[in-house]
């Protein structure tokens, strides 16, 4: 059997005193406003947006997924009933508008937007659509981190952004 050498730290005692972290110890901790260490400003365009704003435009975006819904089921039921038909368009309008315009009708009226935090470039359609779809599982959404980005939107390298 091979021996495993340990990395143990250096013994203390109670005359070194305590142990007190810098302030960039922990890459986990949480920044001095949400998104500081995203690189986004503090408040204004680009800022990160609240949780409570993020879940008003998605309650937004779903009550106008419902009314295409009841529209679209009085004259076909190819996508089922209503509540089908409203999780489909739901997607779709949320992959397709997070594609195209970078926000969705709920971002749009509450002054939001979707960005990629590591580039420049447009949030892009694969990234769209992942997102979309891992929205609709709820459980992503709603389990944010320390800068108030839900799951879906680190799984993605996205951000919802104020602008």
């Amino acid at each position: 059997m091979a021996k495993f050498k340990t990395m143990a730290k250096p013994r203390r005692s109670w005359l070194d005193g305590p142990e007190i972290p810098a302030d960039f110890d922990d890459p986990d901790a949480p920044g001095r406003w949400p998104g500081e260490k995203l690189g986004l400003p503090e408040s204004g365009p680009g800022s990160l947006v609240s949780v409570a704003r993020r879940i008003g435009g998605v309650c937004i975006d779903w009550i106008i997924s419902w009314i295409i819904a009841i529209v679209l089921t009085n004259f076909t039921d190819a996508l089922g009933d209503v509540a089908t038909s409203t999780l489909i368009i739901f997607v779709l309008m949320g992959w397709l508008t997070g594609w195209i315009f970078a926000r969705t009708p709920g971002h749009a009226m509450l002054g939001m937007g979707l960005a990629r935090i590591d580039a420049e470039e447009r949030v892009g359609w694969w990234r769209a659509l992942v997102r979309s779809l891992l929205t609709i599982l709820i459980l992503p959404a709603a389990m944010v981190d320390s800068d108030g980005r839900g799951l879906h939107d680190k799984a993605t390298g996205t951000a919802v952004i104020r602008g």
